[in-house]
């Protein structure tokens, strides 16, 4: 049903641009802005997520030294989940307060996870938000953010100037996210 591969050019992805463009998720538009604007990161992964064989979702992590220092990575970069594809319990997006805090969404069941798993083990992992109006990067910024701080996954850290935005830092802490997805029904 689901599965999550890293991103290869051999993956034919031209529909899931499209529909990336056509629903406003511009970071996710295109190889250049998905994948290609981390080539300069010294270390760097995107993956995308399969749903009964259609690419549905992505996400992207890297290397994140030259903002928060020695082996941090910044993840749920370039985070997109097209929910109107999925069926049933699965087609839930961050609407809710209970899909954010009991990980009861794709994001949290496949795209984090992912992102952890590839980290070195003892890093420092962070997610940025923001204000801007791209994809949902609100949402992330004035909800999905609060939320897990207040559940203690995430804490919001400081603000920075990143890739041309203010940007909130949000450092995750795996073992605190794990014990929450864990408590809860993790998806096949």
């Amino acid at each position: 049903m689901f599965k999550i591969i890293p991103w290869s050019k051999n993956l034919d992805l031209q529909q899931f641009y499209e529909s990336a463009a056509k629903r406003g998720f511009n970071n996710n538009s295109s190889q250049a802005v998905l994948v290609d604007c981390f080539n300069k990161e010294k270390e760097h992964q995107v993956w995308i997520l399969y749903y009964n064989d259609r690419p549905v979702g992505s996400v992207a992590a890297h290397s994140f030294d030259d903002v928060m220092g020695n082996n941090t990575y910044r993840i749920a970069a370039r985070t997109c989940v097209f929910t109107d594809m999925l069926e049933g319990p699965y087609a839930t997006a961050l609407r809710t307060k209970s899909v954010i805090t009991e990980n009861q969404n794709p994001t949290a069941q496949f795209l984090i996870p992912a992102c952890i798993e590839w980290a070195p083990a003892g890093s420092r992992l962070f997610i940025t938000s923001n204000e801007s109006p791209v994809g949902t990067q609100r949402k992330v910024h004035k909800t999905f953010g609060p939320l897990m701080e207040k559940r203690g996954m995430m804490k919001r850290i400081k603000e920075v100037e990143y890739r041309g935005y203010t940007q909130t830092v949000w450092e995750l802490f795996p073992d605190k996210f794990y014990e929450v997805l864990n408590n809860y029904p993790r998806w096949n």
